[in-house]
């Protein structure tokens, strides 16, 4: 367990950049001092690959003769958001009641952030998931790796099922919300109807 005692100190801070190509990024220092080092390492360890800018990190920091490092992530708070939808296809109802919504487990089948979007799929279910960038920045994520592991709650939107929501598939407490035990595969429309049942559904 990490203290104070041992040269460690629990910080908060908004990302000022994080770049998945170069492998870190920083945390701007809520105490005033100098950036903050983070290294893509130190989120993985978090069970993720990479945060949004303006997303808020609660993290373990030690100096190091570089200057202060991350050494450990608590917590990702995604950047503050005006509770708007993050896209069109996504209705404001369905984002004031996301919370009810399943947390699905599910593995990126890719994502290409310059075009902007990618898919998903969730264990136990071959429909692909869309995931709108957007969406995923609005997570506070900024990329996401071939077969990274993810939470992800889904609507039905008028193009078939999409993403409203990621998170890291490592929570810290929170992993509880995730239902990790794969769903049944469905092999006719009533495992799909059974399926849907707990999708929320976007109006055309």
């Amino acid at each position: 367990m990490m203290t104070e005692e041992s040269g460690m100190k629990l910080i908060s801070g908004q990302v000022k950049w994080f770049d998945p190509a170069k492998g870190y990024g920083f945390i701007l220092n809520s105490d005033g001092g100098p950036d903050i080092l983070l290294h893509a390492n130190v989120l993985r360890n978090f069970g993720r690959s990479s945060v949004a800018d303006q997303s808020r990190v609660t993290a373990w920091v030690q100096p190091t003769a570089r200057g202060l490092q991350a050494s450990e992530v608590v917590e990702i708070e995604p950047p503050a958001s005006d509770g708007t939808p993050p896209i069109a296809d996504i209705d404001s109802t369905v984002i004031e009641h996301l919370e009810s919504l399943p947390l699905r487990p599910a593995r990126v089948k890719w994502f290409d952030k310059g075009k902007g979007f990618g898919f998903a799929n969730i264990f136990g279910h071959p429909d692909d998931v869309f995931i709108h960038v957007e969406v995923l920045r609005h997570s506070g994520f900024s990329d996401l790796a071939i077969g990274e592991a993810i939470g992800i709650r889904v609507v039905e939107g008028p193009r078939g099922l999409m993403a409203a929501q990621i998170t890291s598939w490592h929570r810290g407490g929170d992993q509880s919300d995730l239902a990790l035990t794969p769903a049944p595969p469905r092999h006719d429309i009533e495992d799909r109807d059974e399926f849907l049942a707990h999708v929320a559904h976007v109006a055309e």
